[in-house]
């Protein structure tokens, strides 16, 4: 039943179709912005339009851009020689919070999941074996800790390995703080699996 009225209504139906956002969160946000200044709301809705019209895939890596070529691609002080392959630019954005990286990256924008439909051709898994050549010395995947990233890895694992590229896969195991009675069986095999010497 439409209680509002349509142009409220739709504003709570597109909201409630991004993804995280339920019906209750919708109709919280849809109110909202009905409360802004018209100047706010048009500010928002301005930069919407902004990024859909300018953001694209960087030619090299993939990542979201504003350039042909990304600032992380163009940057002449990245180490081009190791490549981490990423599901989603925020796990890109993760890793460059820790100023612990300073190669270059892969964004596959997604992971290969039969169960969802999703094959290794619907990701950007071909672009990545093209930018193989000599300079680059190993590929860092770091795909999720899941079914989907496994799956995605040892996919993309398969394919590099003829190339003569060294790959690796990133650690995973317990969390900092966690209690070990809580964590899965899986994590737990994970942890021990990748000890190393204190």
């Amino acid at each position: 039943m439409n209680y509002y009225g349509n142009p409220i209504t739709r504003l709570i139906e597109e909201l409630a179709a991004l993804p995280g956002i339920g019906g209750k969160s919708a109709q919280r946000l849809a109110f909202h912005i009905i409360h802004m200044p018209r100047e706010q709301v048009a500010a928002l809705s301005e930069a919407i339009l902004d990024a859909k019209d300018k953001v694209r895939y960087c030619s090299i890596c993939c990542n979201l851009t504003e350039e042909d070529v990304c600032p992380i691609c163009s940057n002449g002080k990245r180490d081009r020689s190791i490549i981490m392959v990423v599901e989603d630019p925020r796990d890109m954005a993760a890793y460059e919070r820790t100023k612990e990286f300073h190669g270059v990256y892969h964004v596959l924008h997604g992971a290969v999941s039969p169960m969802t439909g999703v094959t290794p051709q619907d990701i950007r898994i071909k672009e990545l074996v093209s930018r193989m050549d000599d300079m680059v010395k190993e590929v860092i995947l770091a795909t999720n800790p899941n079914v989907e990233g496994e799956a995605t890895a040892m996919y993309i694992s398969k394919l590099l390995k003829p190339l003569g590229v060294k790959v690796t896969r990133i650690a995973n195991g317990v969390p900092v703080g966690g209690d070990l009675e809580y964590v899965d069986e899986i994590t737990l095999s994970r942890a021990l699996e990748g000890r190393r010497e204190l």
